[in-house]
C-alpha cells in the first residue's frame, strides 16, 4: 500500500560545530523484500492460507495463482507512478496529479490509514491470546502488545538504519519459521490427515468446474501490500530498479511460501478442523511439531505482528507527511526530527490511533470492521490503476523509468479483478450486506470530510487535479 519522505536522505542533525549533515544508510534490495515480507506474511494471511486450503484443496491453489497475477498488475502501476513522482513516492501525490485532491484523500486514508488502524489491533489481540497460551497468568492482559507497539515507535523514529535492522531480522525469523513448517509438513506426505478425519481436496475438479474462482477473494489477502516500499522512495538504493524488482521478488517469494505451507497444512490437518478452528495454523503446527508447536506458532505469531506493525509505522505515516506538505491533511504531520528525519508526529499519530481500538474494543468487534475497510484498501488499487491511465493519456511523453508492460492490459484486469473482489469479499453470505454497509460508512464519512477539506481549506475543486 504510498508516502513521501521530504528530502532525498534524512540526515543527522549537528551541533552547531560540526553542522555538515551525515548521510544515512540507503535502504538495499534485501531490506525492501524483508518490507513487502513484513507486511504481507500476517497472522491474518496464515490463517487465510490455512482455511483456503481446507475450503478448496488444489482449487486454493489455482485461486492463489490468480491472486499473484493480479498482485503483479497492481505492483506494475505502483512502481510506474512511484518512480514517475519519486520526489513524493505517495499514492496521494500520484492521485492529485491525475484526478484531484478529493480522491486522493479518500484513497490514502480508506485505502490505509483506517485498515492500520483497523487491521493491526487485531494482530495484536491474536499476540495476545498466544502469549496467555504459552505463560498463562504471567502477563497483564494486551501488556504485550502494548509493549510491542511501543519498543517498534521507537524504532521508527530513530530512523531507518534501525528499522531496517529491525526488519530484515523479523522477515529472517517470520520466513524461516514458514519454510520449516511447510517442508517438515509436505516431507512427512498425507498420512496424518487420513488417520484423523476427512482429507483436503486433491483432485482437479475445483479447477475445471471454475468453483475455485470464489476463493480468489480469500487468496488475495496473501499477495497485497508490497507496494508500502514505495512511500521509501527517496531512502532506497537505485530505486528505478530496485522497486519493481523488489516487489517482483517478494510476490514469487510469497507465492512459493504459501503453497508450500498450505500444502503442508492440507497434508498434516484434516479439512474440516483448518475451516472451523479460531486458529488453524497454530492447530497446523501443533501437528507437526507436537508440544513444541504453541512456541514455534507463538514465534511465528510474534514475528509476523512485529513485522507488520514495523513496516506500517514505516509507510502510512510518510504518506501522511507526503498528504501534509500537500496540503492534503494537518501541517503538523509533516514535522520531522532534526536529529533522524523521520517524521515523528505521523508516526506517534499513528500509534496512538493503532491504541485507541487496541484498548477499547473488543477482537469481534474489531474483525467485524476489518474485513469492511480492508474492502476499502482496494479501492486504493483501483486509483493506482485509473492514475496510471490518465496519466499515460494525458502526458504521453513524460519521463518513466519503469513503464508497466502490456499497457493497458494490466490496469484494466486489475480494476476489473479489484472490483470482482470487493463485492465478493464477504467471508459469509449472511455478513454481505453487514460488510457493505460498515464499508459504505467508512467511505461516506471519509469522502464528507475530504470534500469538506478540499473545497473549504484547500480552497480547490474537487477533481481538479495539479500540473505535473
Amino acid at each position: 500500500m504510498s508516502g513521501s519522505i521530504s528530502s532525498s536522505v534524512p540526515v543527522a542533525s549537528c551541533s552547531a560545530a560540526a553542522a555538515t549533515p551525515q548521510p544515512r544508510r540507503k535502504i538495499h534490495l534485501l531490506t525492501m523484500i524483508s518490507i513487502c515480507l513484513g507486511l504481507v506474511i500476517v497472522q491474518g494471511s496464515m490463517i487465510s492460507a490455512t482455511q483456503g486450503i481446507g475450503l478448496g484443496g488444489t482449487g486454493f491453489l489455482a485461486a492463489l495463482l490468480v491472486a499473484f497475477v493480479i498482485s503483479q498488475c497492481n505492483a506494475m502501476s505502483f512502481a510506474e507512478l512511484a518512480l514517475m513522482f519519486p520526489h513524493a513516492g505517495t499514492l496521494a501525490t500520484y492521485t492529485e496529479k491525475a484526478i484531484g485532491h478529493f480522491p486522493a484523500i479518500v484513497a490514502v486514508f480508506a485505502g490505509y490509514v483506517v485498515v492500520a488502524m483497523l487491521a493491526i489491533p487485531v494482530e495484536m489481540f491474536l499476540v495476545d491470546a498466544m502469549i496467555g497460551q504459552l505463560f498463562p497468568d504471567t502477563f497483564p492482559h494486551m501488556a504485550v502488545p502494548v509493549v510491542i507497539l511501543l519498543v517498534l515507535v521507537v524504532t521508527n523514529l530513530v530512523g531507518t538504519d534501525v528499522f531496517a535492522t529491525v526488519q530484515n531480522a523479523l522477515s529472517f525469523v517470520l520466513v524461516s519459521a514458514l519454510l520449516l513448517t511447510g517442508i517438515t509438513a509436505v516431507g512427512h506426505g498425507p498420512q496424518a490427515t487420513i488417520a484423523a478425519g476427512a482429507a483436503v481436496d486433491w483432485s482437479l475438479s475445483g479447477v475445471l468446474d471454475g468453483s475455485f474462482l470464489s476463493l480468489i477473494a480469500l487468496a488475495m489477502w496473501l499477495m497485497v501490500g508490497v507496494e508500502f516500499i514505495c512511500p521509501l522512495v527517496n531512502e532506497i538504493d537505485n530505486p528505478q530498479r530496485n522497486i519493481p524488482r523488489a516487489m517482483f521478488i517478494s510476490l514469487v517469494v510469497m507465492l512459493g511460501l504459501f503453497t508450500l505451507f498450505s500444502v503442508g497444512a492440507g497434508f498434516y490437518v484434516p479439512a474440516e478442523q483448518l475451516t472451523t478452528s479460531e486458529l488453524p495454523y497454530l492447530d497446523y503446527v501443533e501437528a507437526v511439531f507436537g508440544q513444541y508447536g504453541l512456541l514455534l506458532a507463538t514465534i511465528m505469531g510474534v514475528a509476523a505482528t512485529c513485522s507488520t506493525v514495523n513496516t506500517v509505522l514505516a509507510g502510512v505515516p510518510r504518506m501522511l507527511q507526503g498528504m501534509a506538505e500537500n496540503g492534503q491533511a494537518f501541517p503538523q504531520l509533516k514535522i520531522t526530527s532534526r536529529r533522524f528525519g523521520t517524521p515523528w508526529v505521523a508516526i506517534v499519530f499513528m500509534a496512538g490511533i493503532i491504541l485507541i481500538p487496541m484498548c477499547l474494543l473488543k477482537v469481534d468487534l474489531l474483525l467485524t470492521l476489518l474485513i469492511s475497510a480492508s474492502t476499502s484498501w482496494l479501492l486504493a488499487y483501483i486509483v493506482a490503476h485509473i492514475n496510471v491511465l490518465v496519466l499515460r493519456r494525458r502526458y504521453p511523453d513524460y519521463p518513466r523509468p519503469f513503464r508497466s508492460p502490456w499497457y493497458p492490459l494490466p490496469q484494466v484486469f486489475g480494476i476489473g479483478s479489484m472490483a470482482w473482489i470487493a463485492l465478493n469479499n464477504a467471508p459469509s453470505p449472511e455478513m454481505v450486506w453487514q460488510v457493505y454497509e460498515i464499508t459504505g460508512g467508512i467511505l461516506l464519512l471519509i469522502s464528507l470530510i475530504g470534500a469538506v477539506w478540499v473545497r473549504f481549506v484547500m480552497k480547490r475543486g474537487l477533481f481538479e487535479p495539479d500540473p505535473v
